[in-house]
């Protein structure tokens, strides 16, 4: 039996629609229309919403990239001698701290809700961000550094809130806006970094870094609402049972009555739950672990082609990081334009289920033309090759990498539904696990095969995982039956 109750008095608060099972009052969104319902707030809301995650998103490329091509200043400002293995370190421990982070993050979403788990998060990344201003020795600089990549919520969070308030149909653009953000970050963030650190110093790069994120966390404190269903309807069904003493109202999502300990153990597992069940899952994280690697090797590369085969100064090379965002931008850009209409193209025609599988042919093209462009990297510097060869190599990389990475990041989101959260955990575990140690081993296979065939060999490796994309896309739909989080007719948004 459906039955809708006018519960408050006020007419601008929501009528509160549930089913009686005889047992409980099943409260969920009212079909007919729900204000409560974060698919259906405003559009500008929506967006605006959007724009905030776009801000943080902008805040922690900036805080991660920008001190990048000053990563050998800082070093030798702190010991007092350059530390090539330190240097790299220093760039690549944040995406450790990114990968322990959502193991966290993601679960404590799924059971206390998006908006208190991003607040605390935020809070905490300003934090990290002052201590590494104020660090004295590397020791303590690195382990900052780690501290707050682990308190990076915007690349679990993002996605999954993007699902929360869109329709899998208008999800591209959403997500694709998303990832605009930080690519600015990583644009501006070493351009403005080198000439603000040839002018006054690292440091003060970390505390411009601070002042964006305090920016950031105000606007999401008064301007972000809830966005994610459980803990919404888990809130109005006890807001009911206090207001009218019936203590038959239960969500949806919370008829076991489980406990919250109870709860937030079951969420801290799903992540590793839902990896071990899926084998899309496990090879797209493989692939996307791969893809998002090259950012980091072409970060902690490019300063030493630039500075030792081009002669680059700080700034100068700081400046260059806006080949890669360029590249990015243009594939981001064609996401945003592509993505939405071959999804809705691509759906069969004669079912009414989504097929997450449309999101991907952007990803395969992405994957044909990633491998070529690391090699032409690698070569460019090797045969100093004139500078704008190397900086259209980098160009391409980002477009390539972005064509990849937004369009699986959207099938995830699709494919997974109300646990997309945790099975985004596990692709951004993967890829934060390769973005931070497969950098460490990129210059001992420079050094013993030079940048020539060192890249080839990476770009070799790149090649041999391309076919990954092309399989989920002609398989994925098959093989997601395999896992109870993925099946189709599961509650997709």
């Amino acid at each position: 039996m459906d039955e809708t109750e006018p519960l408050l008095s006020n007419q601008s608060q929501p009528k509160h629609y549930f089913q009686d099972d005889g047992k409980h009052k099943i409260v969920d969104f009212d079909p007919n229309g729900d204000p409560e319902n974060p698919m259906e707030w405003p559009a500008w809301y929506r967006w605006c919403i959007v724009l905030l995650l776009a801000f943080m998103a902008f805040t922690v490329t900036f805080t991660c990239i920008g001190i990048v091509p000053s990563a050998r200043d800082v070093v030798l400002d702190l010991e007092g001698h350059t530390d090539k293995s330190a240097s790299v370190l220093f760039v690549t421990i944040w995406e450790l701290g990114e990968a322990a982070g959502p193991l966290f993050i993601a679960p404590l979403s799924e059971v206390y809700g998006r908006y208190p788990v991003y607040n605390v998060c935020n809070t905490l990344f300003i934090l990290s961000t002052v201590i590494t201003a104020l660090s004295q020795d590397v020791g303590l600089l690195i382990f900052s550094r780690f501290l707050t990549g682990c308190a990076v919520a915007s690349n679990v969070l993002n996605p999954a809130i993007v699902g929360d308030i869109f329709p899998s149909a208008h999800r591209g653009s959403a997500m694709s806006a998303v990832m605009l953000a930080p690519l600015l970050g990583g644009a501006i963030g070493p351009s403005t970094a080198g000439a603000l650190a040839e002018a006054t110093g690292w440091r003060e790069i970390m505390w411009l870094s601070t002042c964006l994120a305090i920016a950031a966390e105000l606007a999401y404190l008064f301007l972000l609402n809830e966005t994610y269903q459980v803990p919404i309807l888990q809130r109005r069904a006890a807001r009911l049972r206090k207001e009218t003493g019936d203590d038959s109202y239960r969500s949806k999502y919370d008829l076991e009555g489980t406990a919250s300990l109870r709860s937030l153990t079951t969420s801290m597992l799903r992540p590793l739950w839902v990896f071990s069940s899926s084998v899309v899952l496990q090879i797209l994280s493989l692939w996307g672990a791969m893809v998002f690697s090259f950012f980091y090797i072409m970060s902690t590369t490019l300063p030493d082609m630039l500075e030792d085969v081009y002669h680059f100064d700080a700034a100068m090379r700081g400046l260059a990081f806006l080949s890669f965002s360029a590249g990015s931008v243009f594939g981001i850009l064609a996401c945003n334009l592509l993505v939405d209409r071959l999804y809705t193209r691509l759906q069969p025609h004669d079912s009414r289920t989504p097929y997450p599988e449309a999101r991907l042919p952007l990803t395969i093209t992405g994957a044909l033309i990633l491998p070529f462009t690391v090699a032409l990297y690698g070569w460019s510097a090797s045969a100093s090759w004139p500078v704008w060869v190397l900086l259209l190599s980098v160009v391409l990389q980002g477009f390539a990498c972005m064509m990849c990475i937004v369009p699986m990041l959207t099938y995830v989101t699709d494919a997974f539904g109300l646990v997309s959260a945790s099975a985004l955990t596990a692709v951004l575990v993967t890829r934060c696990l390769a973005g931070t140690f497969l950098p460490l081993g990129t210059a001992p296979l420079v050094g013993k095969l030079g940048w020539g065939w060192g890249f080839t060999v990476l770009a070799g490796v790149c090649g041999g995982l391309a076919p990954i994309p092309p399989l989920v896309m002609r398989y994925g739909s098959r093989w997601r039956q395999r896992s109870q989080y993925s099946q189709d007719g599961d509650d997709q948004g």
